[in-house]
């Protein structure tokens, strides 16, 4: 028998699938792929909704399975040779080019975005596009609140440089 706090699987859809739909489509840079990651993360949600023993923080957990899914399937598709952020740092220089955010359009943003390393990828867009603390994000990604905050950092850094170079293009 459920508890009368707990949710049905018919509530998480209504109540979250367009936190997911967006967080996927960030993670994936492609429709499709959104549809069929946060299709994936509602059947594993079915089958382990006892797990979840809180649920204000349903939106967290289905952040971490979605984020499961993605790294899990989509990583191995991926297989690309990322520079990583230290070694872009070092290449392109310290100075960070200033962007006019009102000339960035959605498919440029998400082409910079795919670019990023996987890490930093997933704490811009859950702290800017999906509004996570520190601690949330810190807690979803079981790393320390420094880690983020340093992931959000170089992240933003990596991302402006390719938005600049994108827009000089």
């Amino acid at each position: 028998m459920q508890d009368d706090c707990a949710l049905t699987l018919t509530e998480l859809v209504e109540q979250h699938y367009s936190l997911l739909y967006r967080y996927g489509y960030r993670l994936s840079g492609s429709h499709p792929d959104a549809e069929d990651l946060v299709q994936q993360t509602f059947l594993i949600a079915q089958t382990k909704l006892e797990q979840l023993r809180e649920p204000s923080q349903a939106h967290s957990w289905l952040c971490v399975i979605l984020r499961n899914v993605y790294f899990k399937a989509y990583q191995r598709k991926k297989q690309l040779n990322v520079v990583e952020v230290e070694e872009l740092n070092s290449v392109v220089g310290d100075e960070t080019p200033s962007i006019d955010d009102r000339q960035i359009d959605e498919t440029t943003l998400q082409s910079a975005l795919d670019e990023l390393p996987d890490d930093y990828r997933a704490t811009l867009i859950l702290f800017y596009f999906e509004e996570f603390s520190y601690k949330e994000i810190a807690e979803q990604l079981d790393v320390p609140i420094g880690t983020v905050m340093s992931r959000l950092a170089r992240g933003k850094s990596h991302l402006r440089k390719r938005l600049a170079s994108k827009m000089n293009d």
